[in-house]
């Protein structure tokens, strides 16, 4: 069998298809155990039968629940197959419960008259033939199985399935970049068979796949292509392949480059950061040509991909139950054992939630170099600072904080290697996006555009060096309490964090996506970039409170630390040290939780040159007044 784990497989259809011929034959070939679900019904159910009255869901469950234990059982061994109706989704469901990776499912199909035909012609079984048209009328053919028609001889039938099943592979990845191949030895490293495909360009990109495999051991059976036909061909149906190319028109090129070779409920997996609106674009395409797609948000970096990142796929959720196996099997799992992989919601959430992930670690990132820059600023050394950032690390644990203080601790050459680093901060978009998005659903995200915006800033070296001398800049010594500067941090993350959340929350909304946020933290409390100590205690609050801020919890721990917040950047603003989302968390929460705003002169400025009317105090919310300010005659 080619396949590095142990596999069920369930022989599914109505009565009379042969589904105990064909599984025997199976179990003969792969010398594994075969058993006919039937066996296994109570006498309640087969008495029932035996009546001619068809079986309701309450009187299958139990049936269902003992074949899966079976299942259960066998998948800590080599495997079994296991004839079994299985007519409806919630029934497979049922049969593929807590081992979904492991399940093959064998649909033999065929017309009504067929099978009739050899239901007359079969004795001793208790299964009338009147209740034939019951079971094809239960009958929900399944999207995620091998169909085969029974005109073909049980020969023909276990040719078919030996050529798709155990001769071609599970999962695709396409475009082996860091990502990519990552993502490619996770997925070969639990026991999935994978083919891998990267494209050919002579004298770039030649043999990519091939050399890729004979690196690694866990490779050994992935099957490597540099032509996407037969890459494709090396798929079992429904296919499911993982795009791992840039965003933009890579994504088109390589769909379009797809498509001819591609069948009814193949799915296609977007694991870049795509722009969600691309994603929704694609999603409504290919769904006209029958052909599902994921946009799926992947976190982790190289290391994440490797050994378990965050997975946050969007689309259809059908289309999630067929490829979740896959993904949910390749992702970092929580504290309690759970992939760190759910359904997001449909079109392009997952791209969605995941440019938000991206927009929360560019403050995370920002509000540590602004951390590092005002103990810098104070006359700390590179170690000195690290020393102060591991004695935060029971306080405010998190992913980005540790490697933050790797980073510091580096040398080469005995210097330290960040003394070395040019102070030009780069990105890819989704910050970019993620502001252009705020603002376009009127949401506050003012930490996000911060972060950006610092490192736009930071791009222009050649100006500051210049300014610096214009305005006769000089380093001011400050004299920061570290404990001071640690509770005005802690602060200053959970003003991002709520914001994040607000930002799903409000697109969820608008778009109608019913978005769980509370899974949502759950999800990133491994795996990917933005894990912390925080996430953690933001999964219980979430479920109560779409905005964090207004929890019991967070309310006293806000009171409690803004002023240190508050005394950090008062002093950062008079040594001349920038601190743009230290202080944007403070002036955030000033506004927030102010009741009366200066936006009242905003709006008569707005009606005084421009007639946009104003609403007022005095009178009924949603009353609009407009007032000649002036008067013309005078």
């Amino acid at each position: 069998m080619n396949t590095n784990r142990p596999l069920i497989i369930y022989v599914m259809g109505v009565s009379g298809v042969g589904k105990t011929t064909i599984a025997s034959l199976l179990s003969k070939q792969l010398s594994i155990p075969y058993f006919d679900g039937d066996d296994y019904h109570s006498d309640h159910n087969i008495k029932k039968m035996a009546a001619g009255h068809p079986l309701n869901d309450e009187d299958r469950y139990h049936w269902l629940k003992n074949l899966n234990n079976l299942a259960k059982e066998y998948v800590t061994k080599n495997g079994c197959i296991i004839a079994c109706s299985a007519l409806k989704e919630k029934y497979r469901d049922i049969l593929s419960d807590k081992i979904e990776k492991n399940v093959k499912w064998l649909f033999l199909n065929g017309d009504f008259e067929l099978i009739r035909k050899r239901l007359q012609a079969r004795k001793g079984h208790y299964m009338p033939v009147d209740l034939l048209k019951s079971q094809f009328s239960t009958l929900e053919p399944p999207v995620n199985a091998l169909e085969v028609n029974i005109k073909n001889t049980p020969e023909e039938i276990l040719k078919i399935v030996n050529r798709e099943i155990f001769h071609k592979s599970e999962f695709g990845v396409a475009g082996l970049g860091v990502m990519g191949k990552s993502l490619s030895r996770n997925l070969a490293s639990k026991g999935f068979d994978i083919s891998i495909y990267n494209r050919y360009l002579k004298g770039v990109e030649e043999n990519v796949a091939v050399n890729f495999k004979n690196k690694y051991p866990e490779l050994q059976s992935a099957k490597p292509y540099q032509t996407i036909h037969d890459f494709v061909e090396s798929l079992q149906q429904p296919r499911k392949i993982l795009l791992m190319v840039n965003a933009g028109k890579a994504v088109d090129i390589v769909i379009n480059e797809l498509i001819p070779y591609l069948s009814e409920n193949d799915t296609i997996i977007d694991g870049g950061n795509s722009h969600y609106h691309d994603t929704s674009r694609r999603i409504e395409a290919l769904e006209k040509k029958k052909i599902n797609y994921i946009g799926a948000g992947i976190s982790g970096g190289e290391e994440g991909a490797l050994y378990g990142p965050s997975i946050m796929p969007g689309g259809d959720a059908q289309a999630y139950k067929i490829i979740s196996p896959f993904l949910e099997s390749m992702a970092a799992k929580d504290k309690n054992g759970k992939p760190c992989c759910t359904y997001i919601g449909k079109n392009g959430s997952g791209h969605f939630t995941k440019m938000i992930h991206n927009g929360i670690e560019y403050a995370e990132m920002q509000l540590l170099a602004e951390a590092y820059h005002l103990l810098k600023s104070s006359g700390k050394n590179p170690d000195e600072i690290a020393g102060v950032f591991k004695s935060w690390k029971n306080d405010v644990p998190g992913y980005l904080l540790e490697i933050t203080i790797d980073i510091l601790y580096k040398k080469e050459n005995d210097f330290w290697l960040i003394d070395k680093i040019l102070d030009k901060a780069g990105n890819k978009g989704t910050g970019n996006w993620a502001t252009i998005a705020s603002a376009q659903l009127g949401v506050p995200g003012t930490m996000i555009a911060s972060a950006l915006f610092a490192r736009y800033v930071s791009s222009f070296k050649e100006t500051r060096l210049k300014m610096s001398e214009l305005y006769s800049y000089k380093y001011s010594h400050l004299d920061i309490d570290t404990g001071e500067l640690l509770k005005a941090y802690k602060l200053a993350r959970i003003i991002n964090h709520a914001q994040g959340f607000i930002l799903l929350s409000e697109a969820s909304e608008n778009y109608e996506w019913n978005l769980n946020l509370s899974e949502i933290a759950r999800i990133w409390t491994n795996g990917c970039i933005i894990r912390s100590g925080l996430m953690e205690e933001l999964i219980s609050i979430l479920k109560t409170h779409e905005n964090l801020m207004i929890h019991e919890k967070m309310i006293a721990e806000i009171k409690k630390l803004k002023k240190s917040l508050s005394l950090v950047v008062s002093e950062s603003v008079i040594a001349g040290i920038p601190v743009p989302c230290l202080s944007e968390a403070v002036n955030f929460l000033n506004a927030y939780t102010q009741p009366n705003s200066s936006a009242n002169l905003i709006q008569a400025q707005r009606d005084y040159f421009g007639a946009h009317t104003y609403q007022r105090t005095d009178k009924p919310e949603g009353e609009f007044y407009h007032t000649i300010w002036k008067n013309l005659s005078q």
